[in-house]
């Protein structure tokens, strides 16, 4: 018997993810957002999904087989409950995204930016695409009919595959060619005035006559499998001495073999198909996905390169450069300046360049001697930091990385960055058993005449160049005594695998951050109980932790209000009378990807304030290493604050979390003034900020 758990008050994680995807289509909805973005926000959207399958679906999948007993402390159901609602409701996403992307390519025609479809191209147009499909595709396919001596191959994850069905002498067979990956995305048409362009699986399906010569085509379809992800390395036992670079490159090759989880199909599939592919791929119809649109959408974001001027200037976002301007004076040292004050950048409001010249003074600094950070997504293969820290490396410095392998889907690049550091003379340690590093810490140590000092930067996301540019984060760099020497004691204690160390100021999952949380609002909660003036204002990715859901449902009780800014998952229900009345919810979704944690408890001078590497999630609090960094500075601690004042009063891309888990429009009354909270910050940061709200 499981004990009863109150789910009045929660939702299922799975599905509140879904309902974060249905907003990011909100976005591709929006006729303020210009046209060009609002296709790229359906790319993201599908990308997102087969992130969602990959990871969430496959672990329920791999859940549902092995255990029909479990269920889920938010809604109480089995894998095999929640994996059905999941098809059914991605189903109804899929459907309005088919609808969505039909509206906005329409839209695109009338500024000369078309997709095509082979069979609808004038003869000239279809001359060279067979000229184009002869020379320049053809080559590399590699067809296969599927019978005794050629049997059904293995289909990568995520890969374009032409199905076809087929027939001789009246009979059928099953056909497939590989759409091969090293062959462009689209084929543009030849047009001096016009964007016209054709899918490449479309040429192939369209000339599938050609390739299987001597047997009629009966239908067609593109086919794309998703594979389970539900595998780390801390899957696989790790031999003593074996390599673990090596032994990460393994896990990654086992991936790619992983169970279906999903099948994709673009265009008509009768019953013969269906029935194929469900015995082939030992899936349920529930798992087919029927689409009218591309299945892989990533080459909207290429799209764009081909505009000219006005078509960018109509369809495409402003373009946006991140400030330079923050409290380091111009031209100055930013270490010297950290020296006595702390100094705080929002990205991307603020320019990832101030971080970078940080450390580069720090590797030009004679008497700077160890630079030590954590890697998690570092990005591209022309990331500065990573030749900063081999340049620090090379001239004698003690640069220690701590680099996590276990980056889902970003594995491959971080190995090759770990042998780029190596390389260049860095210690490499790669975590900790068991427990994803995913904290952000920076630690360089300097030795003067007076000691030994310490800069100590802490932040909400990744030292990723790019990333910086698109997601909205927060960087705290200072040199506050106390939090250097708790950063020594870190890189210590990931050194020597231990992982129950002591620090005083800064909250370090999985020890201190989750029972510090819950002492917080239990201040709030005493504080209340006495008839004080409480608030607890929290901004977060996701919040799924049970104990911390219930931690604030018994302060919403005791009478604490409680905000919250939660762009995805939100596993809490606000506004269940007797429960969660004092709490309000809303997301965020908008040009910029809002990704910074801060957890704000009290009121005014008194309040306590934190920012962190980690959401509320079981994962995060207590399987991972994370860091939350105390605010002690009050004018960062305002500047904060008044960012997260500003998208409170969002009425154009924030959603309002209602009580039966659906989100709604802020109302708009007469007279209210208009707010998209990142356009207003974007303007704040670009003149020197100057909070007017």
């Amino acid at each position: 018997m499981h004990k009863k758990i109150d789910t009045s008050y929660t939702q299922n994680r799975e599905l509140s993810w879904l309902r974060f995807d249905d907003r990011v289509l909100e976005e591709a909805i929006d006729e303020n957002v210009p046209l060009y973005e609002r296709l790229k926000f359906i790319a993201i959207y599908a990308s997102n999904l087969d992130e969602f399958y990959r990871v969430r679906v496959g672990s329920l999948c791999e859940m549902a087989s092995v255990d029909t007993n479990g269920f889920d402390n938010k809604s109480f159901m089995t894998p095999s409950q929640q994996l059905d609602k999941i098809f059914v409701a991605t189903k109804q996403l899929n459907q309005k995204a088919d609808k969505i992307f039909a509206t906005v390519e329409k839209q695109l025609k009338t500024y000369g930016i078309e997709r095509k479809k082979v069979k609808s191209l004038n003869q000239k147009d279809k001359t060279y695409v067979k000229t184009y499909f002869d020379n320049q595709i053809s080559p590399f396919l590699s067809p296969q009919i599927i019978n005794v001596r050629h049997p059904f191959p293995h289909l990568l994850n995520k890969a374009l595959y032409v199905g076809i069905i087929l027939t001789r002498k009246k009979k059928k067979v099953f056909g497939i060619i590989p759409v091969p990956s090293n062959l462009p995305k689209i084929v543009y048409i030849p047009n001096k005035s016009k964007i016209r362009y054709v899918m490449t699986e479309d040429i192939i399906a369209t000339y599938a006559d050609k390739i299987f010569d001597g047997y009629e085509v009966e239908n067609t379809a593109i086919l794309s499998v998703t594979r389970s992800a539900d595998i780390s390395l801390d899957d696989e036992r790790l031999d003593l001495g074996e390599d673990f670079l090596e032994h990460a490159r393994e896990v990654l090759l086992k991936r790619q073999r992983l169970a279906p989880v999903r099948l994709e199909i673009e265009g008509n599939i009768d019953s013969t198909m269906m029935k194929y592919a469900t015995e082939q791929f030992k899936i349920t119809s529930k798992q087919i996905f029927i689409y009218k649109s591309p299945i892989n959408k990533s080459y909207i974001f290429s799209l764009g390169s081909k505009f000219n001027e006005e078509q960018k200037n109509s369809l495409m976002y402003p373009p946006f450069e991140p400030s330079h301007i923050c409290c380091v004076p111009e031209n100055a040292s930013v270490m010297d300046y950290v020296a006595n004050n702390d100094v705080m950048l929002q990205y991307p409001y603020q320019s990832f360049d101030i971080f970078l010249k940080f450390i580069k003074e720090a590797v030009t600094d004679e008497k700077v001697f160890a630079i030590k950070i954590t890697l998690y997504r570092v990005g591209s293969h022309r990331a500065q930091l990573m030749n900063y820290l081999s340049m620090a490396a090379k001239m004698g410095k003690d640069v220690t990385v701590l680099m996590e392998l276990r980056a889902r889907f970003d594995e491959e690049n971080n190995i090759n960055w770990a042998e780029f550091l190596q390389d260049a003379g860095c210690k490499v340690i790669y975590g900790m058993e068991g427990y994803k590093v995913h904290s952000k810490i920076c630690l360089v140590m300097k030795q003067d005449k007076t000691g030994i000092k310490y800069f100590t930067q802490i932040g909400t996301g990744n030292y990723n160049a790019s990333t910086s540019s698109l997601y909205t984060d927060i960087s705290l760099i200072t040199s506050n005594e106390d939090i250097g020497k708790d950063a020594v004691e870190f890189f210590q204690n990931m050194g020597i695998d231990n992982l129950y160390g002591e620090y005083k100021n800064l909250l370090v999952a999985p020890v201190s951050l989750k029972n510090t949380l819950l002492d917080l609002i239990k201040e709030e909660i005493e504080k209340a109980k006495a008839g004080e003036e409480t608030s607890i204002f929290l901004k977060m990715n996701s919040l799924t932790d049970r104990q911390l859901i219930d931690a604030l449902k018994e302060a919403s009780q005791a009478g604490v209000k409680i905000k919250m800014i939660i762009r995805g998952i939100c596993c809490i229900l606000p506004g269940i009378e007797g429960k969660t009345d004092n709490i309000e919810v809303i997301s965020v979704v908008g040009r910029f990807l809002e990704h910074s944690r801060i957890f704000c408890f009290g009121t005014g001078e008194n309040m306590k304030m934190y920012i962190a590497s980690a959401d509320w999630m079981t994962r995060n609090t207590e399987n991972r290493v994370e860091i939350a960094a105390p605010i002690y500075d009050q004018k960062i601690k305002n500047s904060i604050y008044d960012t997260l004042r500003i998208m409170w009063k969002d009425n154009l891309k924030a959603r309002i979390l209602c009580s039966d888990g659906t989100y709604k429009k802020p109302e708009i009354k007469e007279g209210n003034e208009l707010i998209d909270c990142q356009n207003y910050l974007r303007h704040e940061y670009k003149v020197g900020r100057k909070i007017k709200l």
